[in-house]
């Protein structure tokens, strides 16, 4: 079409420069566009032969303030912590595609991200430098292997939204290691394994608002996430695998997961979706163990920390797989439970407690080598409050009650159905102001005709109505 003249003085094509003329007639020269790929550590002097130390090499890209540092495919060696201050440094990741690996021959942390966020999560008390500068920072695709004593994976201080995912981590004395104050912690799609202390550690630390989702979290020796101390709210740990986390018998007693405030205020907490299980052999060994450790505060006798959702977890294989001390405010709903070696669920000095439609079982392909001397039964003790419904507790087979409550009141015990012990299904030692209704409690093991389906002993004002009981009764005075 006459009269229209279209001119391109330069048209830019993948990978190549082609200069065109006015006239429409290309110039047969063309040049290659300098790669626009971010450097990599090793662009700053990193070997990545497991021999040569990298640390300076990492630490001079990490203070390059480039932001994104990718890890190449390699064995890189460090002797010290690479420290991330992320307000000088601004937003920073660190990342690999799987096939990168860091091991940590120095003392402390193979990364500490140092951040200044001294708000909470609320969007008014984050400062404009935090936003700018040191939200988000992220750790990807990483293995991190310890080789010193004192060697750990990763720690975090004063971080607005650190995100850690697709990470393994083993061989360290702790896996993750969150210190002083961090605000909006997600863990994902990690794989914390074979540490000398705690898979990941809360330690001291004040933090609401962190996410564990899709982890393998197993045999570290201090237990598999350890709460300890500090401020704590907002912890959901999800659809994870937890197991092993014990140490050996001469090891000092944790939990796969361990909650321990110590006095501290931890709360707000959902454990949900999750399998976690081993090690019996560990003395005083748990899958779930809260301590909330009450005290009196001025204004009120019954302060203490809880809120806690248990529920849909697979539990077997320790001494107990269910203990909560000194809390209140706590469901534990539609678990699975077995080989409780001492009990299945252990609840002491607690109110307003619910325990309801959980599964209790012995089962038989679960009787090889000392399988059978497992415990199936609940115990409470000094509790006040608590409903108890919904359970099946089957198989306890062995001297102690498959359900047991001594020195509580008001407690509510409905709709449960408790078979095949061996001495006792039901047993309320001291108990007042409370109701037992419509339970099936019946055992047809041989010798069963000398069991009791329930045993009162002392006590006073409880209503026993509408349950169902198939073998003897002592309903006390």
């Amino acid at each position: 079409m006459r009269g229209i003249v279209i001119c391109f003085s330069t048209l830019l094509v993948v990978g190549y420069l082609v200069i065109s003329s006015s006239d429409g007639n290309s110039q047969n020269q063309s040049q290659p566009v300098q790669s626009l790929a971010t450097p990599s550590v090793k662009s700053f002097g990193a070997i990545g032969d497991g021999k040569a130390d990298d640390t300076d090499a990492i630490q001079k890209a990490v203070d390059s303030r480039q932001g994104q540092i990718p890890f190449p495919k390699g064995v890189y060696r460090i002797t010290k912590t690479i420290s991330i201050d992320l307000d000088k440094l601004g937003p920073t990741s660190l990342s690999s595609d799987g096939t990168a690996t860091i091991i940590m021959a120095g003392v402390g942390p193979a990364f500490r991200f140092i951040g200044t966020h001294a708000g909470t999560a609320s969007p008014h008390t984050v400062k404009e430098n935090v936003w700018l500068n040191q939200r988000s920072p992220m750790v990807d695709g990483l293995e991190i292997v310890g080789d010193h004593p004192e060697a750990c994976g990763i720690e975090a201080t004063g971080t607005m939204q650190i995100t850690l995912t697709r990470l393994t981590i083993r061989r360290a004395l702790h896996g993750i290691h969150f210190v002083k104050r961090n605000r909006n912690v997600i863990v994902s799609n990690c794989h914390i394994y074979q540490n000398r202390g705690a898979g990941i550690f809360y330690d001291h630390v004040n933090i609401h608002q962190s996410n564990i989702v899709g982890c393998h979290i197993s045999y570290n020796a201090g237990g598999g996430v350890v709460v300890r101390k500090g401020d704590i709210r907002n912890i959901q740990i999800g659809t994870c695998d937890i197991e092993g986390n014990m140490g050996d018998e001469n090891s000092e007693p944790t939990a796969n997961v361990l909650i321990d405030s110590e006095g501290a205020m931890v709360g707000e907490i959902a454990i949900v979706g999750c399998t976690i299980q081993h090690d019996h052999y560990a003395p005083g060994s748990a899958n779930i163990r809260i301590n909330e450790n009450a005290f009196v505060r001025p204004h009120s006798s019954e302060y203490r920390d809880g809120n806690i959702t248990i529920a849909d977890n697979v539990l077997s294989d320790v001494q107990t797989n269910i203990e909560i001390t000194s809390a209140r405010g706590v469901t534990v709903t539609g678990n699975t439970m077995w080989k409780g070696y001492q009990h299945n669920v252990r609840i002491h000095d607690c109110r307003n407690i619910l325990v309801s439609n959980n599964v209790l079982d012995r089962n038989p392909r679960y009787h090889y080598r000392d399988g059978a001397t497992a415990q199936v039964g609940m115990l409470f003790t000094d509790c006040d409050g608590c409903t108890i419904s919904g359970n099946q507790i089957t198989g306890t087979g062995d001297e102690t009650p498959a359900l047991e409550i001594r020195n509580s009141r008001r407690m509510n015990v409905t709709g449960c159905t408790i078979l095949d012990y061996a001495k006792e299904g039901l047993l309320l030692k001291n108990v007042s102001s409370s109701r037992i209704s419509d339970c099936l409690i019946q055992s047809d093991l041989p010798g069963s005709e000398k069991s009791y389906s329930i045993k009162v002993i002392d006590g006073k004002d409880n209503q026993i109505d509408d349950n169902l009981f198939g073998n003897l009764k002592q309903l006390g005075k």
